[in-house]
Parts: structure tokens; C-alpha cells; sequence
């Protein structure tokens, strides 16, 4: 199972910069990059709403499941 983050996505759909909204959310441009990579292991709930918050709209538009299927 994969969890793969479309912040990217988002951001252009949003015409935002990853600066910008580093700023708005209140976290390192560094942190957000890690975040839109899928570099880490986890996100706080308090930081998903900020950035929903944000860019209007909801955490099933940055976050998506795949489930990993064995190629036999």
C-alpha cells in the first residue's frame, strides 16, 4: 500500500508557489518540499488542514491511495 501526495498538483491547479504557502501555513519551505516529495513518514492533521485551508479545498485532493498489487 502507497500513499502518494499530489501537493504539487495543487499548488499549480491553485497557481501558488510552495514559497508562498510555506508562508501561509507557517513551516520551512524545506519541510513543504519534503511534503510534496512523499519524503516522509508522516503529517500532522493540524498541518493537512492548514494546507486545505489554504489552497481551499480537501485532503482527498493532495493525498491518494494505491494499493500495491503483486505481479505473479
Amino acid at each position: 500500500m502507497e500513499i502518494i501526495v499530489r501537493l504539487d498538483v495543487m499548488l499549480a491547479r491553485r497557481k501558488m508557489r510552495s514559497k508562498e504557502l510555506a508562508a501561509l501555513i507557517g513551516i520551512s519551505e524545506q519541510n513543504l518540499s519534503l511534503l510534496k516529495s512523499g519524503k516522509v513518514q508522516g503529517m500532522r492533521f493540524k498541518t493537512l488542514a492548514a494546507i486545505c485551508a489554504a489552497l481551499d479545498c480537501q485532503p482527498g485532493d493532495i493525498l491518494e491511495f494505491h494499493e500495491e498489487t503483486d505481479a505473479a
